[in-house]
């Protein structure tokens, strides 16, 4: 027992930049990546891929492979049939939804280039990889279809002529059915009168996740249970997936993501290769590993993005936005991922973003094609509504002549109007676009970058300036489930937390948020130091293990903190309720008059009390304990959010245009953002950083291109072009703070921010430096050579010339999504 006034009140966590606990092993190199699992007797495996994005399998000769040193076996998918499963499609956006059944390695046909037709088992990756070239397979060459566009025409053909169609679904939300608004289509018509209207079609590229880490698996069927150990985002639906389709108990599975090398949704996934590497473990019964290549992660790790986006804005002469129309062709590839279906389906939610739309329509039809499957990549849906609706919002603006903040400004939700219900039938809780709005001015010079820009074109100069804008919002912590299962989602929304109070008054915590490199062994251990009044040092994390942390819903959509986060404080609450109990008696005082404060629990009115590690010690050895307690102070908790949450922010880009050979150099990167209360401003910087320069590398460098083949020609980063630091310049980060009144740490999420508001503003700003010369629109990247012909064609723009036909017409006369029924709150 100690005296309440001698014990030191621990310094509180939440707020403080804390460097991160897992980079002292992952800088040093005392790593559990995958790829350094080694296990007694482990073979290793070859994958044997396409080249043709669509071809019948005639024949596979395996004879060369099996005769080679050391190689144990050559296996097909004739060899598994059903045994090995399928890869799931969690995310069938409307009941009828066109998908083909994706088998990991099929027998009779491949649908793009990179599908695995045989996978080699061998002593050593060298081997199996030398035995895979000798594996013979002869295909017969089917018509392949690779435009967006050109997939939906008449007498295109087809990515799988059994299906008989391209199409897999037309997802539709209208506001006047909904109830949320009123007829798009009658404010179109009103301000084709009255107003203005203006109509462009944007491309979002496609994009390749290209993790630091490549995807690897190890599968160990050699236990009681079967144990896979892969580079994965979503440990325990990769179980549920593998229990669901394969017939095992899910009970005899575990599946461990140790350290993951980053994943950007790229490794929210249910892949081929761990189909196929758990079935092979099955079938020979030694433990084998796959590691793919850096060449194999480019060509067939899901891609993301792959858009073509029509928007309709329509507005009264003063600039008051009466109307959105949205239609989407959406690029699914060659089958339907665990939740591509479902992406662009999330940006139809934001689509409206800040703005008071009085009247929304949605429609989006999603693609097959012979490309490799698109799925969520950082930002998944909101990106792409965040780059369409700031772009037309600039045009807008261009049309009416006027100031385009000035525009956002006299049409997005004032910060006395929250909570908020848009147009689309989401309540906004909170935010304040004007503070982050004028602060991001201030850093960034706003009036004399203004001035200076005027200056350069008055005075003809060769270099152009150009202002670029991004006001944005994003709708994070996917959840709540009953949402996500009005959307037909597959699965809820909700985490899992527990905590666990040690014999020698340390703290175990166990999520099942899984880590990628996002911090969380920090961030958690701050949000329950504070709670439990315990040191940061004492707090250990643990998750990523199926066995450890045996629920859960793992991490993508920013819900690690804003629903991971909050399940961890309603376990430590119940720790603390536990304890109660105790340390009352213990202090021989009512229950009622015990409180807690700063880790010690004490009586009120007097100066005694007990640190919550001597609650803990005691109870283990339960020596003096409650009549009828159980001796634990553990307690779990799982959280569901009632709504999502919705940070947004300000970011303002400078950017200087040489007329004359299209080259861009970047002057200034400014943005405010608003995510609520910050758990540990370092995490958030680097967030903010790394997510600013994936956004801004969609802008400027990154394209996923395929040729009419359905060839991948940047299938290296030779083509692939990545941003070094190099690259890059120094970003002007702060904050404003309007906390979340969803949650009760008031956070908002932050790990998708940067990418979602960066590359609108960086298009912004090319554009803005050009616009006076006629150009109206760049497709991205905007790479020096497409602005110098865009400056030369006056808005020609340096397109793909084979996919400027118009947006072909599509029905929408499909069920529309009533917010009434998904449950949002009004």
């Amino acid at each position: 027992m100690t005296a309440v006034q001698d014990a030191p009140t621990p310094a509180l966590e939440i707020g403080k930049d804390r460097r991160r606990k897992e980079d002292q092993r992952l800088i040093t190199g005392r790593t559990r990546w995958t790829d350094n699992i080694t296990l007694p007797g482990m073979l290793h495996l070859a994958m044997v891929r396409s080249p043709f994005a669509h071809a019948k399998i005639v024949s596979i000769d395996t004879t060369a492979a099996n005769a080679m040193t050391n190689v144990v076996d050559v296996f097909t998918g004739k060899d598994f049939g059903e045994e090995m499963g399928v890869c799931i499609n969690a995310w069938p956006i409307t009941p009828d939804q066109v998908a083909p059944v994706h088998q990991p390695m099929p027998s009779d046909r491949v649908a793009f280039a990179g599908e695995i037709v045989a996978v080699v088992v061998a002593r050593t990756a060298a081997e199996a990889r030398d035995a895979a070239e000798l594996v013979d397979v002869e295909y017969e060459e089917l018509p392949a279809v690779t435009d967006l566009k050109a997939a939906v025409e008449e007498g295109s053909p087809l990515a799988h002529p059994d299906l008989g169609t391209n199409k897999s679904a037309l997802w539709v939300f209208d506001s006047a059915e909904a109830g949320t608004g009123s007829s798009v289509e009658d404010a179109i018509s009103k301000a084709r009168t009255d107003g203005v209207v203006v109509e462009r079609e944007y491309r979002q590229q496609r994009l390749i996740p290209a993790f630091m880490e490549p995807r690897s698996v190890v599968v160990d069927p050699t236990g009681e249970q079967y144990t896979m150990w892969s580079a994965t985002q979503i440990p325990h639906i990769l179980r549920f997936a593998l229990a669901a389709t394969t017939g095992v108990p899910e009970s005899k599975i575990r599946v461990i993501a140790p350290d993951v090398g980053g994943g950007f949704g790229g490794k929210l996934q249910a892949t081929p290769e761990e189909w196929i590497a758990w079935a092979v473990g099955r079938r020979i019964g030694k433990p084998v590993k796959y590691t793919e290549t850096r060449s194999e992660s480019l060509l067939s790790a899901h891609h993301g993005r792959d858009q073509w986006q029509k928007l309709t804005i329509a507005a009264e002469k003063d600039g008051t936005v009466t109307g959105l129309k949205v239609e989407l062709l959406a690029d699914l590839g060659a089958y339907v991922a665990i939740v591509g279906g479902g992406v662009p389906v999330l940006g139809a939610f934001m689509f409206n973003s800040i703005y008071k739309f009085p009247a929304y329509h949605f429609a989006c039809q999603t693609v097959l094609t012979n490309k490799a499957w698109t799925d969520a990549y950082r930002g998944a849906g909101r990106p792409e509504a965040t780059f369409g609706i700031e772009r037309i919002m600039d045009d807008l603006a261009a049309e009416l002549k006027m100031e385009p903040l000035e525009l956002r400004e006299k049409n997005w939700i004032k910060h006395e109007e929250f909570p908020f219900t848009t147009v689309a039938g989401l309540e906004y809780d909170t935010g304040n676009y004007e503070a982050a709005t004028a602060k991001a001015k201030e850093m960034f010079g706003y009036d004399d970058l203004r001035a200076e820009q005027m200056a350069r074109r008055a005075s003809g100069d060769t270099v152009q300036l150009g202002i670029g804008i991004s006001t944005f919002t994003e709708m994070c912590g996917l959840a709540p489930s009953r949402v996500l299962g009005s959307l037909d989602y597959g699965a809820g929304g909700w985490e899992h937390a527990s905590v666990r109070m040690l014999a020698t008054g340390k703290v175990e915590v166990i999520t099942g948020a899984s880590a990628h490199g996002q911090g969380h062994e920090t961030a958690f251990s701050q949000i329950v130091a504070d709670r439990l009044g315990v040191a940061f040092e004492d707090v250990e994390v643990l998750h990523g293990d199926t066995q450890i942390a045996h629920k859960g819903l793992d991490t993508y959509g920013s819900r690690s903190l804003v629903v991971g986060g909050e399940a961890l404080v309603k376990a430590a609450d119940k720790v603390i309720e536990k304890a109660k109990p105790v340390a009352a008696h213990l202090l021989e005082a009512s229950v009622d008059d015990i409180e807690f404060n700063a880790g010690t629990f004490s009586v009120r009115g007097t100066d005694q009390g007990m640190a919550i590690g001597e609650i803990a010690t005691a109870v283990f050895a339960a020596h003096n304990l409650p009549d009828g307690m159980e001796p634990s102070l553990d307690s779990d908790a799982t959280y569901d959010p009632v709504n999502f949450s919705f940070p947004h922010g300000t970011h303002l880009c400078a950017m200087e245009v040489d007329t004359e050979t299209g080259s861009l150099k970047m002057r200034k990167y400014v943005c405010v953002d608003d995510i609520g209360n910050i758990i540990n401003p370092l995490i958030v910087s680097g967030q903010i950083h790394g997510g600013l320069v994936q956004g801004i590398a969609q802008a400027l460098w990154e394209e996923a291109v395929y040729d009419d083949a359905g060839t991948l020609v940047s299938g290296s980063f030779v083509d692939y072009l990545l941003p070094t630091a190099a690259d890059t310049i120094s970003f002007d980060v702060d904050h404003t703070t309007s906390p979340s009144t969803t949650n009760t740490l008031g956070t908002k999420g932050v790990g998708e921010a940067g990418t979602i508001a960066s590359t609108p503003a960086v298009v912004n700003s090319v554009i803005d430096a050009v616009r006076h010369l006629g150009v109206k629109d760049i497709t991205m990247p905007c790479t020096p050579e497409r602005v110098w012909k865009a400056i030369h064609d006056q808005g020609g723009g340096g397109a793909d010339p084979t996919e400027e036909s118009a947006m072909p017409h599509f029905d929408t006369d499909a069920p529309n999504q009533d917010p009434g029924e998904t449950g949002v709150d009004q």
